[in-house]
């Protein structure tokens, strides 16, 4: 099977393409990457769960991008409202009311779990930490924070700091007020378990000896992704974010979840949380709010931390909060996504597609160590040694074995997310069941690479 080229893609504009390319190479400075050492993949068109190349291929899009576009590429109802906005007004300054901002903090607070019924507007996930973490502080008189170490919470200053992944080491200098902890994840036990209620049971110990050491009352807050997302796609075992909650509320320590990228459909429910059935004090989202098509992202705050600020003003603002276009784009999607059952398909493919296929992958396949998820959110575990359980690539880094699944998935016509040793299985929340599956061939496919560096 290879990348396939079944809609002609016209000589101007794959000319415009390379120009790109080129204009890239001389100007463009990428995010998380050496610069000398990039070949990035130009990308001309998308439509749907699909992207074309530079060189005409269509692609399957496994990734979503960045796991965000969660309604798909140029869905015509969004596309449309963004243009419909733009002839009204294209921008205004956040302390003026705007019918789409406050008709997307009515949607947003509608969907959100108990009352948080405050939103807050940012430009994307990480800002909407910054804002999260300084609202708590505010709120608690206190300053650290405490997250996971296997998480990942966004690029900026103290964003990343909040972040466990290795990203944050080189912009690590221990003045941030973070403390990390471990969070569960049986296949990868820090606590020697061998169930999942004991891993619920010794990491909730373990969190609680961690809030006691470092001293309850100079903790503002406990972040953690519902479902981490980048970090591995870990779903936290049965009981452990109620435990968080109880922690939480014991000790007088706000609970944000983050939600950037697991919210707004991509588990199946409207937040990951909702799974849990907890209500966190402040969660934050992005990315599936308007899938991707415009920059936005937000707090949902409960009534306790909104009321500190009823007469005391929040310190902190955005010039583009709740930017028109941005949550024009927001409502557009929450009511097509409601419209067109989309939250409904990702729980069935969930169920009927991703859940049985990926585990026919894992038991055919001797790399594939653990798969993991919900909804439209997998994770492919890929190791050397099923038995030591070492990973495909070391953690924090790649490795030539996956460089060669990833090159072999795009030469079949799929574009994965990969991460470390894992690839995530994480299509448009509406990709069609055929699409679904002809993606989990082409995995099928390229596993039996992999399969060949095993023990």
């Amino acid at each position: 099977m290879t990348a396939t080229t079944e809609q002609q893609i016209p000589e101007e504009e794959l000319a415009a393409g390379r120009r790109a390319y080129e204009l890239d190479r001389k100007h463009v400075f990428h995010s998380w990457s050496a610069q000398e050492t990039l070949t990035p993949m130009t990308i001309t068109r998308a439509a749907g769960s699909y992207v074309w190349d530079g060189d005409g291929n269509r692609l399957l899009d496994f990734s979503s991008q960045l796991v965000n576009t969660n309604i798909g590429h140029q869905h015509p109802k969004v596309v449309a409202a963004i243009q419909e906005q733009a002839g009204k007004l294209c921008t205004v300054a956040p302390q003026f009311v705007n019918e789409a901002r406050s008709e997307a903090a009515r949607l947003i607070a509608e969907l959100a779990p108990g009352e948080l019924n405050k939103i807050f507007f940012t430009n994307g996930g990480a800002d909407a930490v910054e804002h999260a973490i300084r609202m708590a502080r505010l709120h608690t008189g206190k300053y650290k924070v405490l997250s996971a170490y296997r998480s990942y919470h966004g690029g900026t200053a103290l964003a990343v700091n909040v972040t466990g992944d290795p990203r944050r080491i080189p912009n690590d200098y221990g003045t941030a007020g973070t403390v990390h902890f471990h969070a569960p994840f049986l296949y990868r036990t820090q606590f020697h378990s061998s169930t999942p209620e004991e891993e619920t049971q010794r990491a909730l110990e373990h969190l609680e000896t961690m809030i006691q050491l470092e001293g309850p009352a100079t903790i503002a807050a406990v972040i953690l992704e519902t479902i981490p997302g980048t970090a591995g796609i870990m779903v936290p075992p049965p009981g452990y974010l109620r435990g968080v909650r109880e922690l939480a509320t014991k000790y007088g320590i706000i609970y944000i979840a983050d939600e950037v990228m697991c919210g707004f459909g991509r588990s199946g429910k409207w937040f990951a949380i909702d799974h849990f059935d907890v209500v966190p004090d402040l969660l934050t989202f992005a990315k599936g709010v308007n899938s991707g098509y415009v920059p936005l992202g937000g707090v949902a705050i409960s009534p306790e931390i909104a009321a500190t600020f009823g007469q005391r003003a929040y310190p902190g603002g955005l010039t583009y909060s709740g930017h028109p276009l941005a949550t024009a784009a927001a409502v557009a999607t929450i009511n097509a996504m409601r419209d067109e059952g989309i939250l409904e398909n990702a729980a069935q493919l969930g169920a009927d597609v991703f859940a049985p296929g990926l585990a026919a992958l894992q038991e055919k396949h001797q790399s594939v160590g653990e798969v993991r998820g919900t909804g439209a959110f997998w994770a492919i575990e890929l190791v050397k040694d099923r038995q030591t359980r070492e990973p495909l690539a070391p953690y924090g880094a790649s490795s030539p074995e996956m460089n060669e699944l990833i090159a072999a998935c795009r030469t079949r016509g799929l574009l994965p997310f990969a991460n470390f040793n894992r690839i995530h299985v994480v299509p448009p929340l509406n990709i069609s069941p055929e699409d679904a599956n002809r993606g989990l061939s082409i995995l099928d496919e390229v596993l039996e690479i992999a399969d060949a560096k095993v023990s």
